[in-house]
């Protein structure tokens, strides 16, 4: 970056190199004014004389260069004629070769003198003033080296590769003063003094000769988009002249897509305003005449393909207006029919006719004859980590196969899918050694496949939020994945450990492990307050098998053993009332349905999935559908029995123009066997996240306790009031979401909106009113205090301590509870919400944010209309 110049070592600074500014777009004119200027020589070096003949020759003021090199490089010889001509040829021969800051040349009597002094040697190059384009790439386009010798021509070469440089940048206005600083023993510093500017936006795009569309209409096709403040941070509003050549043909592409198959591009001219900062874009074009497809007929010279048969199902119709995509996608879809037979050759070429009068485009689709062709040979190339076997085995085409397009494009799809390799993959088709024989082969470029990754945020579900994990997905090239995995928040903790191998033993079964401990602590609300109610450990391990029943259907088996561990705090839901001899979860202060959760249990599970998946991208499909059915079933030793059933489906549809529709639905069932009922802990929950315009938990069965006190005139007051959700056995939700696509500007931000319907219920907790405890009219519990001597006494004042718990068995005074409880929620009907969303890939991480309105709910449901997520990575 720029470095001072030690005055020490510089006791001259030259005057600046050129004498002028160096701007881009014109680099080199008022450097070559100042350059001619400079080589000029000073004043005529030989007097007007008659014609003596040379008796010698003089070399004068050369230190690094021998007299001989000097005379070698002119044409003047001793014997000669002296004339100013021959001297003047000789000065224009000198300060041609760029050795020389000045030459003269002077005639006594046939004694010629040659003065010269010698351009000064580089000492070192410096740039100042580069921010934008650091120093290691600025100095490899600098030809001008330390222990060369200076020359001017170098140096405006050197100004114009860097002002290049900028331009590329889109920074037209940047400027480059070069200045020399002469140091002793000849030599030199060059210092090019960097003025950057600010980036030439595209302040305005006009065009001129459109009837049929609109210019915003036409502005959204380009690429190249009119700087605004909400492309801010958009790099498609710099000029780019390789840009707007693409924009050219983006706009033939949407002219011809509407049946204007005339349209052209009669002129595009950028023009630079004078302050250098922006770009004035005009295009001018001609829109012609709207076509319509005329007769779409289809010829083969393949045996059996039929063209009659094949055209009544194209997607053409004669009367349609003319698309050139549709056309595209025809002879796409002609090539993918021709290849699922085994033609992998075959040459579908389409024949226009054109009729001017009637505006209509005749089209014959000509399918050329071709061999029907085998797979000779299948090549791996580029996998220099990833064995082999990790890419041959996602082949759906073995060696000696009959070719088969379809199969070849499932191939680079599930090729795409490990996520090893280069996003735009393709397997290529070439000939092979005769032929009906092609060769498949699959060029890889390897990407890295480890992640570290530390993440904290904020969400309105968990609060502050730390999260760390590292995992290796293509572990020593098998491409077995393994990782660990760890998450701390106000409310969970928990740390994960998997490993899972996709081919056991090179067979089509997958293999998976996951070991881990999470600790939860449950919530509800003490009026609008969050409280901890109990706190679950969770200890175990799941081992899982999947095995492919069809190309998109897969089974999955699994087992899983947790060792659960659900407590409160002992010093606000334990007592002795229940139990003199028990110091135990007191129903009075915790609820029955919470007193019934707590304690230590072993859960044996077996389970087993269905899946099927055609998907194009499981992480933002765009299309494609999805279903699952999944059953587990706990008692196979263990103390807990249930059997639980859920199943999911979503699918996902492209509508054109960036909307993508999805529909999504699920639901699930769990009871109880063997005289065991369902636990608190295994009970279906809804709320946030899952049904947006609800908070957490907030959807389902609930128990509300009030409490209040009344005074000796009988007037009643409310003081807390605690909500517990206690889950269902059932439940179901569904979901409507429309992504609706916004500018390229707000893309490449990362922005996309939705909007939403949301609906579910989740019901069926089995509670019984004897669940519910009633103090409306007043409950003074009686105590037992442990005594000295062993024995207990009862009392309703007392504050005594237990000698062996350490805690208070009752607070101080006489305590009577006042409270009613009350059951609600349970319910099937459908709690529905609609509301607006965006998700934002922000630089600081994944940020989710949803606004939504409530418009069916049951009593005792918890509503919440905003709700956002946000995270950062580093």
């Amino acid at each position: 970056m720029g470095r001072s110049i030690d005055a020490r070592r510089a006791p001259q600074l030259a005057a600046m190199l050129l004498g002028t500014t160096i701007l881009a777009g014109v680099p080199a004119a008022a450097f070559a004014q100042s350059a001619a200027a400079a080589n000029a020589p000073a004043a005529a070096p030989v007097a007007a004389e008659a014609a003596t003949p040379i008796q010698t020759i003089q070399v004068v003021g050369a230190e690094r260069l021998e007299a001989q090199t000097v005379l070698s490089y002119i044409k003047l010889r001793v014997g000669q004629p002296y004339t100013k001509a021959a001297a003047d040829g000789a000065l224009k021969d000198l300060y041609g070769t760029e050795l020389f800051a000045d030459a003269q040349i002077a005639n006594d009597n046939g004694v010629v003198t040659t003065t010269v002094k010698e351009n000064p040697v580089v000492n070192r190059i410096i740039l100042e003033g580069n921010k934008r384009i650091k120093d290691d790439k600025i100095m490899p386009e600098i030809k001008v080296a330390p222990r060369q010798i200076f020359t001017r021509s170098k140096i405006r070469a050197d100004v114009a590769r860097i002002i290049e440089l900028y331009k590329r940048q889109g920074r037209y206005a940047a400027t480059v003063e070069p200045k020399m600083v002469m140091l002793d023993q000849n030599r030199v510093d060059i210092v090019f003094e960097i003025t950057e500017g600010d980036k030439s936006k595209v302040r305005q795009i006009n065009i001129i000769g459109n009837e049929h569309f609109s210019d915003g209409d036409l502005r959204s096709q380009m690429v190249t988009k009119q700087a605004r403040f909400s492309r801010v941070f958009s790099s498609n509003t710099t000029y780019d002249p390789d840009r707007m050549a693409f924009d050219q043909q983006k706009l033939r592409q949407f002219y011809l897509t509407q049946g204007y198959a005339d349209f052209r591009v009669v002129s595009a001219v950028a023009e630079l305003t004078p302050d250098k900062k922006d770009f004035i874009i005009t295009y001018v074009v001609e829109e012609g005449k709207r076509y319509k497809f005329g007769d779409v007929k289809v010829e083969s010279q393949l045996r059996d393909f039929d063209g009659d048969k094949l055209a009544k199902n194209l997607a053409i119709h004669k009367g349609d207006w003319y698309n050139a995509k549709l056309v595209e996608d025809t002879i796409e879809g002609l090539n993918d029919t021709a290849g699922a037979f085994g033609y992998a050759f075959a040459d579908v070429r389409p024949q226009y006719s054109r009729d001017k009068d009637d505006l209509t485009m005749g089209l014959t689709f000509v399918i050329q004859e071709a061999p029907r062709v085998y797979v000779e040979r299948i090549d791996i190339n580029g996998n220099t980590l990833t064995q082999d076997k990790v890419v041959r085995r996602e082949f759906r085409l073995a060696e000696g196969d009959a070719f088969n397009s379809l199969q070849v494009k499932r191939s680079t799809n599930r090729i795409k899918s490990l996520g090893y390799f280069q996003e735009k993959f393709e397997v290529e088709q070439k000939p092979g050694s005769a032929d009906d024989r092609v060769v498949l082969e699959a060029n890889v470029e390897e990407k890295p496949t480890g992640q570290l990754q530390l993440s904290a945020g904020f969400s309105s579900l968990e609060r502050f939020i730390f999260q760390a994990s590292i995992q290796q997905r293509n572990f020593r090239g098998r491409g077995q994945t393994i990782g660990l995995s760890g998450s701390y928040s106000s409310y969970s903790k928990s740390v994960e450990a998997n490993f899972v191998e996709p081919y056991l033993f090179d067979k089509n079964v997958s293999l998976g492990l996951d070991i881990y401990r999470r600790d939860y602590n449950s919530f509800n609300y003490i009026n609008s307050n969050r409280n901890t109610n109990y706190s679950q450990t969770t200890t175990g391990f799941q081992v899982r098998a999947g095995v492919p029943l069809t190309e998109y259907l897969t089974a999955i088996a699994r087992y899983t053993l947790n060792y659960d561990d659900v407590s409160v705090d002992k010093s606000t839901y334990y007592s002795y009332r229940v139990d003199p001899s028990v110091y135990q979860c007191d129903p009075l202060y915790a609820g029955r349905y919470l007193c019934d959760a707590l304690g230590k249990r072993l859960s044996s599970i077996l389970g087993g999935s269905i899946i099927y998946d055609t998907l194009d991208n499981r992480v933002r499909p765009t299309r494609g559908q999805t279903a699952s059915i999944n059953v587990d079933v706990a008692g196979l030793g263990g103390d807990v029995k249930y059997a639980r059933v859920v199943a999911k489906a979503a699918k996902y549809w492209p509508l054109g123009k960036g909307f993508i529709f999805s529909l999504s639905s699920e639901g699930g069932a769990i009871t109880g066997w063997g005289g065991d009922d369902v636990r608190l802990t295994d009970r279906f929950y809804l709320g946030e996240p899952q049904i947006r315009g609800f908070g957490i938990r907030g959807v389902g069965p609930r128990v509300t306790r009030q409490y209040f006190t009344t005074s000796d005139d009988g007037t009643v007051t409310n003081g807390t009031k605690s909500d517990d959700a206690v889950g269902g056995k059932y439940y179901y939700m569904n979901r409507a979401e429309l992504e609706i696509p916004l500018g390229s500007g707000a893309r490449e931000m990362g922005l996309r909106p939705s909007i939403f319907v949301d609906a579910g219920a989740v019901w069926g907790s089995n509670f019984k009113k004897s669940d519910l405890t009633d103090c409306s009219s007043g409950c003074i519990p009686t105590y037992y205090v442990r005594n000295s001597d062993g024995t207990n006494s009862t009392s309703t004042t007392t504050s005594a301590t237990d000698s062996s718990t350490g805690l208070a068995n009752t607070p101080t005074g006489d305590y009577a509870y006042n409270f009613t409880e009350t059951f609600a929620g349970d319910s099937w009907h459908p709690r529905v919400a609609v509301g607006f969303g965006v998700n934002w890939n922000s630089p600081f991480g994944p940020f989710r944010i949803d606004i939504s309105k409530v418009l069916l709910k049951e009593t005792g449901d918890n509503t919440k209309t905003f709700t956002f997520n946000v995270g950062t990575q580093f």
